[in-house]
């Protein structure tokens, strides 16, 4: 694995060991998805400039106005062309106490009503999954690092789960590579091996989260996935529902949040932290993450007199 890092990454060192910080470095605005089936080539760094069949750039061009994030996926392994047989596409949503996964198989873009999606239903072309997606971003055109490392992460994991792995266009993070998502509750991990990813994978079919290299969950503020990292830290407790932000507030750098874990709230405070790479002063990079500055458990309220009727 680190000979394949080294030729031509130009990432800081220990950025694909897991050596360097993720947390918080989800996709801010992944809040729901279109994944469209298609084999390739992905000619462009970016979904919007690539050569795609007109069917399926008008689809990404829907979704993307819409603010649903758009993902072109394909089987790992050789490459075959698919029949003209329509558009197999899965649709997420992120958000919400039940986040959902649902597939379908459309003629056109006409057929698949991205409304719905924006107001978290199921479209009616589309049946509900009972089972998770896994997603890893092999997108060489974005940037080389994703196609040495994360093809052979995809290829692996799918001798495991054949019909629930994908590869993936750009998820966001190059410097994570390779990065893995879970849908439907959008779980972002970075730097990931072959053992780290499967025991992500294991986790969140059993309905939790590993820390380690842990990026956080999509469609959330950065610091808000600092603060769900630090409380899940602290207590010990990997449920994937379990933990929750309730509310917040920012003062310049710093956020304040109070954070539900199970029946107990705490109140966690965290700021910006950066983090220097190994190399010396002179080619050094620097990483932004975050820091715990607080972190208290809050008392349950109690009245002192009985509550109205």
């Amino acid at each position: 694995m680190e000979g394949i890092m080294a030729r031509g990454c130009e990432h800081p060192a220990g950025c694909h060991s897991g050596d360097q910080p993720v947390l918080a470095s989800a996709t801010v605005g992944a809040r729901s998805w279109l994944l469209i089936e298609h084999d390739g080539p992905w000619t462009a760094s970016h979904l919007e400039n690539c050569d795609l069949p007109e069917n399926i750039s008008e689809l990404v061009r829907r979704a993307t106005e819409r603010g649903i994030r758009a993902q072109l996926i394909r089987r790992p392994g050789r490459r075959t062309r698919l029949r003209d047989q329509g558009i197999r596409v899965l649709v997420a949503v992120s958000t919400g106490e039940k986040p959902w996964l649902a597939s379908g198989v459309v003629a056109g873009p006409d057929d698949l009503d991205l409304d719905a999606v924006v107001a978290g239903v199921v479209p009616e072309s589309c049946i509900l999954e009972d089972e998770p997606v896994f997603l890893v971003c092999t997108h060489a055109k974005r940037n080389a690092c994703c196609a040495r490392i994360g093809l052979p992460l995809a290829r692996g994991l799918a001798e495991i789960l054949p019909d629930r792995v994908w590869e993936t266009s750009h998820v966001g993070g190059d410097r994570y590579a390779a990065n893995l998502v879970c849908l439907p509750h959008g779980l972002y991990y970075g730097s990931m091996s072959q053992a780290a990813a499967i025991a992500a994978v294991n986790a969140y079919r059993s309905g939790e989260v590993i820390l380690d290299r842990f990026r956080g969950r999509a469609g959330i503020p950065e610091p808000l996935q600092a603060v769900e990292h630090f409380a899940r830290a602290h207590t010990g407790v990997l449920s994937v529902s379990a933990v929750a932000v309730e509310s917040s507030r920012s003062d310049g750098d710093v956020t304040e949040a109070i954070v539900r874990v199970g029946d107990v709230r705490f109140q966690v405070v965290v700021e910006p932290s950066v983090c220097q790479t190994p190399g010396g002063t002179a080619c050094a990079e620097t990483i932004t993450t975050y820091r715990l500055v607080s972190l208290d458990r809050l008392s349950p309220v109690r009245y002192a007199t009985p509550a109205l009727t």
